[in-house]
């Protein structure tokens, strides 16, 4: 069987933090209020950083902000995102670490806490079919509701959602020679540690220490700026 090659997003992939960008990008083209948006957008993400964040409460507020937009002025949002923001973002070196796995045969899946209408197109663009993220409700005409569908995809919810994934395609984790997982961020300690290659990404301070108490590899694709 082929190794399996697991990455998350934000800092890892990409040196942005996608949500909370989306948020600033949503303030600065006047789509939502920019004081009072801006403010809670930023304290959500000062909560994420210190590993404090309610990932449920953090949720409803962003996919609360999805529902209240039309589906369609969603989509034209998203595209205008993506190429003001996320395009200039893709870096050769996340795209030759992909490639590197891909070339060996490996199962490859974004594993993010970002919710999936964020995300999405951004997997797409870094050529990654797989995605597990945090799943936004919809109604029966397939319209955000602003609710969170199931669990979220943050912290120990990412070997939830990794087991999950996995039980539907028959496997689990155990039965990949190898398996790497490649993340920045202290949040994703539950996962790194239940992996037979983890590897610290751009690492923050604490997942720094924590790798080197650990012995684990560190991969700079970029130079963190936060």
């Amino acid at each position: 069987m082929s190794d399996i090659a697991l990455f998350d997003l934000d800092h890892t992939l990409i040196p942005i933090d996608s949500d909370y960008e989306w948020g600033q990008f949503l303030c600065r083209i006047g789509a939502v209020d920019a004081e009072e948006f801006g403010r809670r957008n930023a304290d959500f993400f000062a909560q994420y950083q210190a590993g404090t964040l309610d990932p449920v409460e953090y949720l409803e507020f962003a996919l609360g902000t999805l529902a209240q937009f039309p589906s369609a002025q969603l989509h034209d949002y998203h595209a205008q995102f993506m190429d003001e923001v996320i395009r200039p973002a893709l870096l050769p070196a996340a795209h030759d670490l992909l490639l590197r796995h891909r070339d060996q045969g490996d199962l490859l899946a974004i594993i993010t806490a970002t919710n999936r209408f964020v995300t999405a197109p951004i997997a797409t663009a870094l050529g990654v079919e797989h995605l597990l993220a945090a799943e936004p409700e919809r109604d029966a005409q397939g319209t955000l509701t602003g609710k969170l569908l199931g669990l979220p995809s943050s912290g120990a919810g990412k070997i939830t959602h990794l087991n999950n994934w996995l039980a539907q395609q028959g496997k689990q984790l155990s039965d990949f020679p190898k398996s790497y997982f490649y993340s920045d961020s202290q949040n994703d300690i539950p996962l790194l540690s239940i992996v037979s290659h983890p590897v610290a990404t751009n690492p923050n301070q604490l997942l720094q220490a924590h790798a080197q108490a650990h012995g684990w590899p560190t991969l700079h694709l970029f130079e963190r700026n936060d």
